[in-house]
């Protein structure tokens, strides 16, 4: 996979050296790249017990996005997934301890402790303190006599680094770290390894599966399970949580491990705190990329036990711009629509025939959600077939409150309807089209009259035409040969939606900024799904007259 690098050699050292040029003075670093890459505080001063983290790169914003007051005193970075060398480590120490000391908070990974441990002794020897805990808060495999340190270990960075800018002793700061070590527990779950600069794609985690428990080294997970949903997928990690929390309030940490974007982040919060141990959590850290392995499109919890002290701890603000905050958990606050927006319900009437053609619509639609979304995304944005599907349930849910034996009052409603559930530029020019397709059958126009206004309105409004390469190159000629019959309708539109396929110019909608090679020979997805409709029910009319369907 291309990725925005130089070299595989100078990644690390160009990316700390770019994010100590946006720091604002914040932060320096040592000299004596490429070996030593260590990342300090500008304005440290050796008075209060220094904490110093790091490890392999690759986990960004870990670590140096944590360097700052509040939190670390430096941060000693590796090449990527790589441990850092025990001078680098030992130049880190001597850089930023003084009389009150120094912590190490590493996670426990066999590279790390050997480096970071023989660098604490070189610095013992020099007559330095210097303290170590060891992080091991994964859970993913509980039989593992050395469990991974992983996303708890930034509990660990915030609880001691408050204590130690608070001006407490080094006893106090490593027994502090030391507590939040036992109680801490984490596991994350992703749906695709990641992608380690210079290395091939490991295609490890097959179609429709996610991987339970891997590392964030990109390490195999303790399974593969079948994947579904956000909600499922919470639930298979809180279960393996669960297990290991007591009843008391907790913070969770919620980590994107680098791929997953914001958006599903925020559902995922939505799932861990709607699952069974959502009533246990009272602040929430994130959700937010802190401790990532480069792209993996996955996602890690933690969950802390807090005592009191750890409120103020982790409520305390920080320097370092990765740090999210620390809020506490709410519920969804809801407002009322202001007056004039709160939508006005149509009477509601039966008609059976009605019903069923509105049903049949929407279940063309819906059926062709993925065909429509895979041509879209030829020349788009790939979400035609979600949208339309998306308004057609919506529409189904609707037909008990529509006014199905008054077509005037229906073309509104739909239109209404329409306008509150379908998104985009689509949803809008559809509510405009039924709701003038409205007004004109008040006017006593028959449907296909109706319609017909409905489609000038849109024309207006939206400024397509026919050959704009849009809905209007099917939707216009199908209306046109309406009064001839549904065949020669449905043929219309085919016709109409396969020319879109040579119009190589959209003059109108999202296409008309894609480049003509994007456009050739596929039709647009709009026009495509008015002739796929129409083709529908065509063959189902034929289908209710048992003639046999073509096609």
């Amino acid at each position: 996979m291309p990725q925005f690098i130089n070299s595989r050699e100078t990644l690390v050292t160009e990316a700390i050296d770019g994010t100590l040029r946006t720091a604002g003075g914040r932060l320096a670093r040592l000299d004596g790249y490429p070996h030593i890459k260590v990342v300090i505080r500008n304005d440290w001063d050796k008075s209060r017990v220094a904490l110093i983290s790091g490890g392999g790169s690759g986990h960004e914003p870990s670590h140096t996005g944590f360097v700052g007051q509040g939190m670390l005193t430096a941060a000693v970075c590796g090449e990527v997934f790589a441990s850092p060398s025990v001078d680098a480590v030992l130049a880190g120490i001597l850089a930023v301890t003084g009389k009150a000391g120094c912590l190490l908070i590493v996670k426990n990974y066999t590279g790390d402790r050997l480096n970071f441990g023989l660098a604490a002794e070189r610095a013992r020897a020099q007559g330095l303190s210097v303290r170590m805990v060891i992080v091991d808060d994964d859970v993913a495999l509980p039989d593992l006599p050395q469990p991974r340190g992983v996303a708890g270990t930034l509990f660990v960075h915030k609880i001691a680094g408050a204590l130690a800018e608070q001006g407490a002793d080094l006893d106090t700061v490593a027994e502090a770290a030391q507590r939040v070590i036992g109680g801490v527990v984490s596991i994350g779950m992703s749906l695709d390894t990641c992608t380690i600069p210079g290395a091939p794609k490991e295609d490890r985690i097959r179609p429709g599966k996610a991987e339970l428990g891997l590392g964030i080294h990109g390490e195999a997970g303790i399974e593969q399970v079948d994947f579904s949903t956000a909600r499922a997928a919470m639930e298979m990690v809180v279960d393996r949580l669960a297990r290991r929390i007591g009843p008391g309030p907790h913070v969770a940490l919620l980590n994107n491990l680098g791929g997953a974007t914001p958006l599903e982040m925020s559902v995922l919060a939505e799932e861990l705190l709607k699952s069974r141990i959502g009533a246990q959590i009272r602040w929430l850290v994130g959700p937010a990329p802190m401790m990532t392995s480069l792209d993996m499109q996955g996602f890690s919890v933690s969950l802390l036990p807090a005592a009191r002290a750890d409120e103020a701890a982790l409520a305390a603000p920080v320097a370092p711009w990765a740090w999210p905050g620390c809020l506490v958990v709410g519920d969804v606050p809801v407002v009322a629509l202001p007056d004039g927006l709160t939508p006005i319900r149509p009477i509601p009437s039966h008609n059976a025939k009605t019903r069923a053609f509105i049903e049949r619509c929407c279940r063309i639609l819906i059926d062709a959600e993925e065909p429509l979304n895979a041509l879209d995304a030829k020349s788009g944005d790939g979400d035609t077939g979600s949208t339309l599907a998306t308004a057609s349930r919506a529409l189904i849910d609707a037909l008990d409150r529509l006014p199905q034996a008054d077509h005037t009052q229906l073309y509104r409603a739909i239109g209404q309807e329409l306008s509150q559930t379908m998104g985009g530029s689509s949803g809008v020019l559809l509510a405009i089209f039924f709701a003038t397709a409205g007004d004109a059958s008040a006017s006593g126009k028959g449907a296909i009259e109706a319609f017909k206004a409905g489609l000038d309105r849109v024309q207006q409004v939206g400024g397509a035409g026919l050959g704009d390469r849009t809905m209007i190159d099917a939707l216009a000629p199908a209306l046109d040969a309406l009064e001839h019959g549904m065949q020669v309708a449905a043929q219309a539109a085919r016709e109409g939606a396969d020319a879109t396929a040579r119009i190589t110019r959209a003059r109108a909608g999202r296409a008309s900024y894609l480049a003509e090679e994007s456009l050739a020979g596929h039709n647009d997805p709009g026009a495509e799904a008015v002739a796929l409709l129409f083709e529908r029910l065509l063959e189902a009319d034929k289908a209710v007259q048992g003639e046999p369907a073509k096609g």
